[in-house]
């Protein structure tokens, strides 16, 4: 008789099986990270910064930091980590990360939430209607522009509201009263200076907090030619009245509802009794509005322990604040608070790049510091003699941080590759079209060596990466895949500029919308670059001249025959042809023409009981005024422009947190890199400074004094200095940004400075003589070798 075997008897694991499996898989996670990472993951609670160098691996770092301190703390759906970052693709791409790593712990998902931002502020603000001043059913959400009908309509009933200030603008700095002049001038104000200042002023102001009259009667010493923060204050408060009279909110709205509702003891120890912690990614974007939120929500609900927040960035990669609130000192100073708690930690280790891009970083940090401390870049003559109010905006342009490479132990597969060549590569053209032509021979001699890789070339402007993708598919078109990332920010353009057209035909005497409509003709490069402001301020003439009119010149004949030919339309061609007419009209490409269908699908779908020029008009504003919501992808987000063998346009803007094997850093001029703030022709008669720059320029003073100092001492900068502050800002900051495109190559950085280059990209047919940017020529004579 046969035996029967018996099968092994099963046991369940002990609770220290588990947490012995547990310790296991944590020590394991901690074992792959690098030094600055591991601290990170190390944390025990209370404030920390972690200032990251680029290609270090801080999301890597903080979805490990995440998981371990879910473990290490206990954290549940109802005692939560919660992580913040700038983008709804990066919220979900470090859900992703923190997910694997709860796996490997074997501990279930609830123990935290990624949001934005904004999503998080917006939850806060929804999750107690009965105290939010929010009601989303009945709202719209905006991010106005300068050319946002909101913006306008604030400008125009400011312009009524304050007829003797509009008319110190007027006259500027000196006025004959010639009427063709006051109308020029009064079309830039109405159309450009004030719309901007009105922009500038909302962004920066309220998404600090400062509400309209705390900018009013500041830096108004008698020495001014304008109250400038008085005007901006006025601005900002038609702004709001027409915000709440719309019933639309804007982004901003959503961080002061959810402050507002946390105002309530009873709710605020909710929500901080509910969260243990913050973790928030790309402080050095974060303005002061949304740190102060952020510190409440990781604050104790009794006050006894320090806010349990973990803030990661990279100062020297700051390069948003030209143009949105943020502000690099803030992330810097809370560094600067942990370092002297001993709780700062730094990412120093990145195995992006190979040694020599790494060394060109590292060689442009110190030489811009350098020269900024002894004085070389100065927008203007700053006497350093002046009160520390007035000159402490003026900080080095990189906080001295150095990329190192990675152990040669470290677990990143490729880390530190070896270079292609020399790994650098540095040119100076004989013009911008020769940098193309190089760019192209070059990339497709490393795409037949190595088929796997990919390659970016990285522009400061649209319009110069128009320039290169059409010269390349001239040149190379059957050889090389080139990628254009800015078709899919034009086709988001299609709704506005055919609106804007349609504008203009059915109002064609209106002085703003022939400015308008030029401006589009002028930026899709159909009509010369001119002084629209003076051909808007008499449409009349402009456009059906009499005998005795003085002979137009060429740009004007040809922007006088495109505009008439979008008013012969409406008279010849159905309206539901009208929309397609204005795409062809203008040469759009085969992905803009699709969209351009689209929008007149729609506008016709509902227009079809009510056909008119205004009907179509109002469905288009609508489209344009609502938010687009693009599909997050979880994984792999920046897969459209790192694809094998091809080779990718994009801006340094657009290409922060990506990376490629090569990259190309074409026209780098000192026109543009550093570049300094100027006046435009048509608003010289202001003074030698913009409205726009100075007023933010003394809200960040205002702001920093309020930060860090005492207000009652506060004294704003005159006019001429906030200029010079703003210029410096400027200055500063496209140095981070040529350090960010630099650290975007792996194994080949190509840089060039062609010796003829446009005067403007508008026209990159007429060169002119450029000079190489002093930071290319510093690194030429560092790096001879390097020099082709």
């Amino acid at each position: 008789m046969t035996k029967t075997p018996t099968s092994p008897e099963r046991t369940t694991p002990t609770s220290a099986d588990i947490a012995g499996m547990r310790q296991r898989a944590a020590e394991e996670i901690r074992r792959q990270l690098r030094p600055g990472q591991r601290e990170m993951a190390d944390w025990q609670g209370g404030p920390l910064a972690v200032s990251a160098v680029p290609g270090s691996g801080k999301s890597t770092g903080m979805a490990a930091a995440a998981a371990l301190a879910i473990d290490r703390f206990g954290l549940h759906p109802r005692r939560q980590l919660v992580v913040v970052t700038f983008t709804r693709s990066a919220a979900a791409n470090l859900k992703v990360k923190i997910r694997e790593n709860l796996r490997k712990l074997s501990l279930p998902l609830g123990g935290f939430a990624t949001y934005t931002l904004h999503g998080l502020a917006l939850h806060i603000a929804t999750r107690h209607r009965e105290r939010s001043p929010l009601n989303l059913e009945d709202l719209t959400i905006l991010a106005p522009d300068r050319n946002h009908r909101i913006i306008r309509a604030a400008v125009e009933q400011w312009i009524a509201s304050h007829p003797r200030l509009f008319q110190s603008l007027l006259e500027g700095r000196e006025f004959d009263g010639e009427e063709t002049e006051r109308l020029r001038r009064q079309s830039v104000l109405r159309t450009a200076v004030l719309p901007d200042l009105a922009q500038t002023v909302v962004r920066e102001a309220k998404s600090s907090g400062l509400l309209p009259e705390d900018l009013r009667g500041l830096g108004n010493d008698g020495a001014e030619d304008y109250p400038i923060l008085d005007i901006s204050a006025g601005l900002y408060e038609q702004y709001q009245k027409l915000l709440r009279s719309r019933d639309a909110i804007d982004y901003d709205d959503m961080i002061l509802a959810a402050l507002r509702v946390l105002e309530d003891d009873a709710v605020r120890r909710f929500w901080q009794t509910q969260v243990f912690g913050v973790f928030e990614d790309e402080a050095q974007d974060s303005s002061p509005l949304q740190s102060r939120l952020l510190t409440l929500l990781a604050s104790d609900a009794d006050g006894a322990d320090p806010p349990n927040l973990v803030r990661v960035g990279d100062p020297n990669q700051a390069i948003n604040s030209t143009f949105t609130p943020a502000d690099p000192v803030y992330f810097r100073r809370f560094c600067q608070t942990c370092q002297e708690r001993d709780n700062l930690a730094t990412i120093d280790r990145a195995g992006r790049s190979t040694q020599m891009i790494m060394d060109a970083a590292n060689f442009l940090l110190d030489w811009t510091n350098d020269r900024w401390q002894g004085g070389e870049m100065k927008n203007g003559n700053i006497d350093r003699k002046r009160n520390l109010t007035e000159i402490e905006a003026i900080e080095p342009p990189f906080q001295v941080q150095y990329i190192h490479p990675v152990s040669p132990d470290d677990p990143q597969p490729d880390a530190n590759p070896s270079p292609e060549g020399l790994g650098l590569e540095i040119y100076l053209p004989d013009d911008v079209y020769q940098s193309i032509e190089l760019i192209g021979k070059r990339a497709i001699e490393l795409f037949e060596n190595h088929p796997q890789t990919h390659a970016a070339v990285l522009v400061r402007t649209n319009n110069q990466g128009r320039l290169v993708v059409a010269e390349l598919e001239r040149l190379y078109g059957d050889r090389l895949k080139v990628y254009d990332a800015g078709s899919g920010e034009r086709r988001l353009q299609v709704p506005r500029e055919i609106l804007t057209l349609l504008q203009f035909i059915d109002r064609p005497h209106s002085p703003d919308y022939l400015k308008a409509a030029l401006t589009v003709l002028v930026d899709r490069q159909l009509v010369p670059t001119q002084d629209l402001d003076a051909l808007a301020s008499l449409p009349e003439q402009f456009l059906y001249p009499g005998p005795l009119d003085p002979t137009p010149a060429p740009p004007v004949k040809v922007a006088r025959r495109l505009c008439r030919s979008l008013l012969r339309a409406r008279i010849e061609l159905p309206l539901s042809q009208l929309i397609s007419f204005l795409a062809l009209t203008l040469q759009y490409d085969r992905d803009e023409l699709a969209t351009a269908e689209k929008v007149a699908e729609r506008a016709l779908q509902q227009t079809s009981s009510d056909l008119s020029l205004s009907s179509i008009g109002f469905v288009l504003s609508e489209i344009v005024s609502s938010e687009r919501f693009e599909p997050v992808e979880t994984e792999n987000a920046e897969s459209p422009y790192a694809r094998s063998r091809q080779l990718t346009v994009i801006t340094a803007h657009k290409a922060k947190g990506l990376d490629w094997d090569y990259v190309f850093l074409p026209f780098l001029h000192a026109q543009t890199v550093p570049g300094r703030l100027r006046v435009l022709p048509q608003s010289q008669f202001l003074g030698d400074l913009t409205l726009a720059e100075v007023a933010r320029a003394q809200i960040r003073v205002l702001l920093r004094h309020r930060e860090f100092g005492e207000l009652a001492s506060l004294s704003l900068p005159s006019s001429p200095i906030s200029w010079d502050v703003a210029g410096q800002l400027k200055i500063a900051e496209e140095y981070r940004l040529l350090y960010v495109a630099m650290t975007r190559a792996k194994r080949l950085l190509w840089m060039s400075a062609a010796r003829l280059a446009p005067f403007t990209w508008n026209k990159p047919e007429n060169l002119t003589q450029s000079e190489p940017a002093e930071a290319i020529v510093a690194l030429r004579s560092h790096f001879p070798h390097c020099a082709l």
